[in-house]
């Protein structure tokens, strides 16, 4: 699902900045759920693109953990105190925002209550669980970056049932859920 506009360096720089991200899995009607959001247009590298909730850190959050779940919060209204966190994926470095993303897995027994941020927010997206597990929703979409106009690139990506493309950062965080679901429940 690697979707890069940007070539990727060899080494993290030292100076990307750290930001975490938001799994958050949910039942809905007993099927699994996970949560995406479309991020508002606006002239940020990742306008308009579906996400997982999240940002960067600020100085005063005790730990990455922390930083995924307080950006949660303040983008779509998800409570801390509802969420039991899984575990952590693979940090993944973003080279078109220099942002180094640390992935966690979160859990809610409930259908979450959204209050969302619409400053960055323009909806929630809930998907069941298996769609990424199916190769009927991959696809090979054309798209044009925010960080790069004009320059159309080719990349893999999840294509849901109503045309909504998930690609980049997010498409890689998902395929490593999916290989984790995959090797797990196989």
């Amino acid at each position: 699902m690697i979707g890069r506009v940007v070539p990727m360096p060899h080494t993290v720089p030292h100076n990307a900045r750290q930001s975490a991200v938001l799994i958050l899995l949910f039942p809905v009607a007993d099927v699994p759920h996970i949560l995406l959001m479309k991020r508002k247009e606006d002239s940020g590298a990742h306008s308009g693109q579906v996400s997982f909730p999240g940002g960067s850190a600020d100085p005063t959050d005790k730990d990455m953990m922390f930083t995924a779940l307080r950006e949660a919060e303040e983008e779509v209204g998800v409570t801390a105190n509802d969420i039991t966190i899984i575990g952590g994926l693979t940090n993944l470095y973003i080279p078109v925002s220099n942002f180094n993303v640390h992935p966690y897995i979160g859990y809610m027994d409930t259908n979450p209550e959204y209050i969302l941020s619409h400053n960055e927010v323009a909806h929630v997206i809930e998907v069941p669980v298996h769609y990424f597990l199916n190769d009927d929703y991959k696809t090979l979409t054309d798209v044009v970056s925010p960080a790069v106009p004009g320059v159309i690139r080719q990349v893999r990506a999840y294509k849901l049932k109503d045309g909504t493309i998930i690609w980049g950062a997010t498409a890689m965080i998902l395929a490593e859920l999916e290989a984790i679901l995959k090797e797990r429940f196989a």
